[in-house]
């Protein structure tokens, strides 16, 4: 098992189906740093990620077009670029560190306790809002089992708290035309926008 700070492999290597499966516990450093506009919050790092080292790396997952079309950067990154989102004022980390093939192996602890883990960097770090991808690891985590997509009414030790869907591509519900104008929101929230130019665009 490799731990944090592993370093990522060169951005041509695609990962084999054996060292996708040695992945799993594995871990992925945060892109983190102090006074951010947004710091992202996935729900655990997936095999393929871990595997290369890189947040949202899977192929499939829409992470990087959704900031791309939404206006969080003026083109779509590669996983392999994510320390480029520092300078757009974006930032990641996870609720759970360790890679599982999928978010439902997690615990309802693992996913509290992370809840804890992200209140301590928040207060560390000061950004000015938090997302949380994922509706359902977000009411068990937070332990609000009637949260919906969007702003959350309570603060995070100071951060305006955001929900939006899981980016991956296993989740059907929200494709890129539903899960753009949901990251939209939150980019105009962050710059000010009027909040009547950015209608809520909420889903259960």
């Amino acid at each position: 098992m490799q731990g944090q700070g592993e370093r990522k492999k060169d951005p041509r290597h695609v990962p084999t189906r054996e060292e996708i499966r040695h992945a799993v516990d594995r871990t992925v450093p945060d892109i983190i740093a102090p006074g951010l506009d947004v710091l992202f919050c996935g729900i655990n790092p997936g095999l393929y990620s871990a595997a290369i080292g890189c947040h949202f790396g899977h192929p499939g997952n829409r992470f990087w077009k959704a900031l791309w079309q939404s206006g969080f950067t003026d083109r779509r990154l590669s996983p392999y670029e994510q320390e480029e989102l520092l300078a757009f004022g974006c930032g990641v980390t996870n609720l759970v560190t360790r890679a599982t093939a999928r978010a439902a192996e997690l615990s309802a602890d693992e996913l509290r306790a992370g809840r804890a883990a992200l209140e301590r960097k928040i207060r560390k770090l000061r950004p000015k809002s938090v997302a949380v991808l994922g509706i359902g690891a977000y009411r068990t985590g937070f332990s609000q089992a009637k949260a919906s997509v969007g702003p959350q009414s309570a603060k995070l030790a100071g951060a305006s708290l955001w929900v939006l869907p899981n980016p991956s591509g296993l989740n059907g519900a929200y494709p890129l035309p539903i899960l753009v104008p949901l990251f939209r929101n939150l980019f105009e929230a962050v710059h000010r926008v009027p909040s009547e130019a950015w209608p809520a665009c909420k889903h259960p």
